[in-house]
């Protein structure tokens, strides 16, 4: 292992853990780190002898969504445009893709967890799609997110910007399960994945994640255009500032 990547590849009977290693920002979405974990999971993929990948974390974050230091710097096209194309990577990842959480999910690590096959989310795990608080909208990671989640709530948490628990997050369909036992779930999981065939559960794969595929298809560059205007604007220009001095955007009551 590297001391100075962000993100990690290990291998171990035929599983693959991809785990996300910038805990000084909160593993926010910086170019790096979605450029490093777009080679990583390329990696794992292409390796024959991998039947499954874990997409975990260190610290207290899974990932915090766009890193706002780079967002509030510059144009935000190419960002939005790595962000849909690492999600769309997780959607056709060959293998099975299982996200292990146990910390906070924000905003664009939501569409993160969106993309994975199969989420495991252990107690400490809280989530909230925050964008619409910083004057931003959730655009790119909804073509991940929506096809999960009932439209009741997919309404609640995308206006309010609410922060909700492991128990929330697996009834509204963002988390496959939740509990207590999140290392021995996953490796209940993984150990049922192997007895399957890699034939079986690519084609699986592709019929399960048909609707997040569609999206993707549909409305992805839509997406990732609005993702860019809505960054460019004064109201996101504000929200990011308030955010990363720690103080009520001006609109805030």
């Amino acid at each position: 292992m590297n001391d100075t990547e962000l993100v990690h590849l290990g291998l171990d009977g035929g599983v693959a853990t991809v785990t996300l290693d910038s805990p000084r920002n909160r593993n926010a979405l910086s170019q790096r780190l979605v450029a490093e974990l777009t080679e990583r999971l390329q990696a794992a993929s292409a390796d024959g002898a991998v039947r499954a990948v874990v997409l975990t974390h260190t610290g207290t974050t899974f990932s915090a969504g766009a890193d706002l230091a780079e967002a509030s710097t510059g144009p935000m096209t190419g960002t939005a445009g790595a962000l849909l194309a690492l999600i769309r990577l997780i959607v056709d990842v060959r293998q099975p893709v299982i996200a292990k959480i146990d910390g906070n999910v924000r905003a664009g690590g939501v569409g993160l967890i969106g993309a994975c096959d199969i989420v495991v989310a252990g107690p400490r795990s809280t989530f909230a799609i925050t964008e619409a608080r910083l004057g931003l909208a959730a655009a790119v990671i909804s073509v991940a997110v929506l096809p999960r989640l009932d439209e009741r709530s997919a309404a609640r948490y995308y206006l309010t910007g609410e922060t909700f628990d492991a128990a929330e997050a697996q009834r509204i369909g963002l988390v496959t399960l939740a509990t207590d036992a999140i290392d021995g779930a996953v490796a209940t999981l993984t150990s049922e994945l192997r007895r399957c065939s890699p034939q079986g559960l690519v084609e699986s794969k592709r019929i399960a994640n048909r609707g997040v595929r569609e999206a993707i298809d549909r409305y992805g560059d839509e997406m990732v255009e609005l993702s860019a205007r809505l960054f460019a604007s004064d109201e996101a220009h504000e929200g990011m500032t308030a955010f990363l001095e720690r103080r009520p955007p001006r609109w805030a009551s």
